[in-house]
């Protein structure tokens, strides 16, 4: 299934494929495929190059997935179930160099899961991003020291039809996606005040 943006402009494939299914096949995905997957990630810039990301990864059948399962929330272990692997995105709050208090480690962990995501299309599979988690459950399953902190959750893996999920998930499935219009987001001058470039 395919839900490409709907959109004028030429930007690139990937980007413009990329969507959240939360359908996903049970075969498992191939070692060498994750290995690019996580590099990519490994690559996106950061602040003085601090590298902030840290990534707990769960096969399914293993004890990392039952756990990083065990920390979502109902809603989303309803349908994340079939995924065959679960990813958890975990932030350093402080600067390794100088052990001060960071302001931007979401952000930096952000970029890295954004090259995840790309590469992760690169591979032929597809991936979904939660925050709905027990950030408590994850510290305590993981042991994540007090200096990090668990941010997101992803599953990924190759996609399947949607009629395997329940109704309500199948049919969220087929609803359009939507963004807001570039004069809503892209400002210059004032904020709010949209610029040239987006009409």
């Amino acid at each position: 299934m395919e839900k490409p943006a709907i959109t004028d402009k030429n930007i690139h494939p990937l980007i413009k494929s990329r969507w959240s299914p939360r359908s996903f096949d049970s075969r498992p995905v191939e070692a060498d495929k994750l290995q690019r997957i996580f590099d990519a990630a490994r690559w996106a810039p950061s602040s003085f190059n601090e590298q902030p990301w840290r990534f707990m990864v769960g096969i399914k059948g293993d004890e990392t997935w039952d756990n990083i399962y065990d920390s979502l929330l109902e809603w989303n272990q309803q349908w994340a179930k079939t995924a065959p692997v679960l990813v958890m995105a975990i932030g350093s709050t402080h600067y390794a160099k100088t052990h001060k208090e960071s302001d931007i480690f979401k952000y930096d962990v952000g970029q890295s899961i954004a090259y995840l995501t790309i590469q992760t299309m690169e591979e032929g599979l597809m991936m979904h991003q939660m925050g709905g988690f027990s950030k408590k459950k994850a510290i305590e399953h993981f042991g994540i020291p007090a200096d990090f902190m668990p941010l997101t959750v992803s599953a990924l893996g190759y996609q399947a039809a949607p009629e395997q999920l329940p109704k309500e998930f199948a049919e969220l499935e087929h609803k359009e996606r939507s963004r807001m219009a570039l004069d809503e987001l892209v400002f210059s001058g004032r904020f709010g005040q949209a610029s040239a470039l987006a009409r």
